[in-house]
């Protein structure tokens, strides 16, 4: 007997420890799925493009190992140097314009009127149209020939308009596009962010008399600073990899008013066929918008509560 309740506590022992040791294993069973997708969707194409950015390519084949002489050629190549500024400047002006237009129709969708609702629906119809036909509209906005600016100046006694043909209008021409596109994302993000403020301070600031400048540049902004850095980082990253809408407009011309960087690889890896110097191209971007993206977190983390 004494023998039998020991062979079955021992078996209860093993199943008990069984069982824990599925416990263990089963979270890593449940995430190996995913982890294998991400190492075969990101890891993967990513070793792959630093191990061909240190080859010389002739035809889309390996020649030779070329160690860094392809990330050494980017920085003294006026080329690159000059799609990586067009792409900083396009950037900055794209991006600063969509913040403000997006916060100010955010402020101002934030009060209930009638109407409100078909409002918020119609400005974000915008963001969700296909790059590609957004700039095959602008094209046909910006042609000088049957546009809609050529047609709209020769009505008022004026001549062609020029856009895609001048440098500076054709570059000016390209960020309007991109606010008008995504625009509408700044404005729901920062909508969001300010239909999730604590409304007790602005009831404050309303019983001690302050005016809505006040209210706005005392409360608003610094609770929703956030929010907007995050907005900020995410459209920034988003506009270093503009491609559709350039390569239909303008295609990086004329000249190269407006080849950003995207362009710029494109015709490189399959235009003149220099895949690793495309590869240490990309390899190098990549890079340079993930410091950014790591120093706008440490930024937020410092401006965050103490």
């Amino acid at each position: 007997m004494t023998d039998a309740v020991k062979l079955a506590a021992g078996l209860r022992r093993k199943e008990r420890l069984q069982g824990a040791g599925l416990d263990l294993a089963l979270p890593y069973l449940l995430l190996a799925p995913a982890v294998l997708i991400v190492l075969c969707v990101l890891v993967y194409p990513l070793w792959d493009g630093l191990r061909a950015s240190a080859m010389f390519y002739r035809y889309g084949k390996p020649i030779s190992f070329v160690g860094f002489d392809n990330y050494i050629q980017l920085w003294t190549d006026p080329q690159y140097l000059n799609s990586l500024w067009v792409t900083v400047r396009f950037v900055f002006f794209a991006v600063a314009f969509e913040t403000v237009l997006g916060l100010s129709l955010a402020l101002f969708c934030l009060r209930e009127f009638h109407g409100i609702r078909l409002l918020r629906t119609i400005l974000i119809i915008p963001m969700v149209i296909t790059p590609v036909v957004v700039a095959i509209v602008f094209r046909l906005i910006y042609a000088s020939d049957a546009g809609m600016l050529t047609a709209f100046s020769e009505a008022m006694g004026g001549g062609q308009v020029q856009i895609l043909g001048d440098p500076l209008k054709a570059f000016i021409g390209l960020v309007a596009l991109d606010v008008w596109e995504w625009t509408p994302l700044m404005f729901l993000i920062l909508l969001a962010g300010l239909q999730s403020l604590p409304q007790e301070p602005f009831e404050a600031a309303r019983v001690d008399g302050a005016g809505p400048w006040r209210t706005f540049v005392d409360h608003t902004l610094p609770m929703l600073r956030p929010v907007l850095a995050i907005a900020i980082v995410l459209r920034t990253i988003d506009a270093f990899g503009t491609f559709d809408q350039v390569f239909v407009l303008t295609h990086g011309g004329p000249g190269e008013a407006t080849k950003l960087i995207s362009i710029f690889g494109y015709d490189t890896s399959f235009k003149f066929q220099q895949t690793g110097y495309a590869a240490a191209l990309f390899v190098t971007i990549g890079l340079i918008i993930l410091a950014f993206a790591l120093f706008a977190v440490r930024m937020l983390k410092r401006a965050g509560p103490e």
